[in-house]
């Protein structure tokens, strides 16, 4: 839960703007150009440091990483608040993207060291349902605060959660064998059924990368949940915009549709992402069955975007963006549980820092391309059309580049990421 909470806080950051972007373009002269590159300005530094920070959470600690991560980005939020106008919140955006750029690749490391395979679809859920109920909450709050204060108000407030959340980090989070709280059996428990290792690679850092980056997993990987990030990221960021112009709401009503799509996200994350994987896999499915159709199957689903491109009426708008993002988000606990899955010792992070750097690079492209097009067609048509077009590139990177899902050897054919020596085995 406190994995969850600090993914929870850290999209709230995120999608602030998003709300706000309707009253900036009003008091700032923002147009969809101006809009798209101050959605993606947040990813710009994040998408770039992830395999650096990979590596460095592999080496320096969870619990290290994540209390300065924490930290640094409530100040980043809080600077946006007092920015003077679009050069002072693009710097704004870009110092929030590299404080919370280890925070993905923390948690996935995270998960693998305190939960064993069969429980890790359910964990991984439960955090990354927690990105897409950022939205269901942040998205109705921060446009209150913003239709009743004003837009520095809405940055002001995530600010002053993202620093709460700090404080319960810094007081709860210990990785296995530093938490006193935990007994030995636990401990045996957790280690006896798989659970990552702590400790660093017997292999250097640039050895690692070069042996990461000649797998075909590791591309069938970045490439499949890379196509993912770009529809994430599109209706992360623009999915307000989106209803307040193409269907002529006010920002407070466009908060209500806005949160229906990542309310549903969130029920498919949790009950398809996690209860019925780790259900199935119980029983006795092929683990790698199981995980790769959920995947290609939730890609599938997200093609429903283009039935927005075929109705006028919100409603039904919504209702196929709700598909979409269900589908989205049943496949995505999967992509963040792999790196824990398939990454040698001391290279989990770094194999969640290449994936996570794929599904940004995506994600600055997303927001980017999508205020272009809406800039020269005056609509979301040939932006949702293309957003299709790239999650079937990304179904079939899943389909024929993963393969297998089982932990790499490593560079040197070390204990693998994914199994306990012997002797911790009870």
């Amino acid at each position: 839960m406190l994995l969850g909470s600090g993914v929870l806080v850290s999209f709230l950051d995120r999608v602030g703007l998003s709300a706000a972007a309707p009253q900036l373009t009003r008091e700032l002269g923002l147009g969809p150009a101006e809009l798209g590159i101050l959605f993606s300005s947040f990813l710009w530094c994040y998408a770039l440091l992830q395999v650096p920070v990979g590596f460095v959470v592999d080496r320096m600690g969870v619990t290290r990483i994540g209390r300065w991560g924490s930290f640094l980005w409530s100040l980043a939020s809080l600077a946006t608040a007092f920015a003077g106008g679009f050069g002072g919140i693009l710097a704004a955006r870009i110092v929030l993207g590299v404080a919370e750029a280890p925070s993905f690749p923390a948690v996935s490391r995270a998960t693998g060291l305190w939960f064993p395979r069969t429980e890790r679809a359910r964990a991984t859920a439960i955090f990354d349902a927690s990105a897409k109920f950022s939205n269901v909450i942040g998205v109705p709050l921060v446009a209150f605060v913003v239709t009743e204060f004003g837009w520095r108000w809405g940055f002001g407030i995530t600010s002053a959660i993202s620093f709460a959340y700090f404080v319960a980090f810094y007081v709860l989070y210990r990785d296995p064998s530093a938490d006193r709280s935990l007994s030995p059996e636990e401990l045996a428990f957790i280690r006896s059924g798989g659970s990552v290792p702590e400790g660093q690679s017997d292999s250097g850092t640039l050895e690692m990368l070069a042996y990461l980056l000649r797998q075909p997993k590791i591309w069938g990987l970045a490439i499949g949940f890379g196509a993912y990030g770009y529809s994430f990221y599109l209706f992360l960021t623009w999915l307000p915009e989106y209803l307040v112009s193409t269907h002529g709401m006010t920002l407070l009503r466009s908060s209500g549709y806005t949160a229906t799509p990542w309310a549903f996200a969130t029920l498919t994350d949790l009950v398809v992402g996690g209860w019925l994987i780790d259900t199935l896999i119980a029983r006795g499915v092929d683990e790698t069955r199981v995980r790769k159709t959920v995947l290609v199957s939730g890609m599938l689903f997200g093609l429903a975007i283009v039935g927005a491109t075929r109705t006028t009426d919100p409603i039904w708008a919504t209702f196929w963006i709700s598909i979409s993002l269900g589908g989205l988000a049943a496949a995505a606990p999967v992509g963040w549980s792999i790196p824990s899955l398939i990454g040698p010792k001391g290279g989990v992070g770094a194999v969640g820092g290449i994936m996570n750097f794929a599904v940004n690079v995506m994600g600055i492209a997303a927001p980017i391309a999508t205020g272009l097009i809406v800039k020269k067609t005056q609509s979301f048509t040939g932006a949702f059309l293309v957003a299709a077009c790239i999650l079937l590139v990304g179904a079939a990177a899943f389909t024929f580049l993963l393969g297998k899902i089982e932990t790499l050897p490593g560079p040197k054919g070390a204990t693998s990421g994914g199994h306990c020596p012997p002797n911790l085995i009870s």
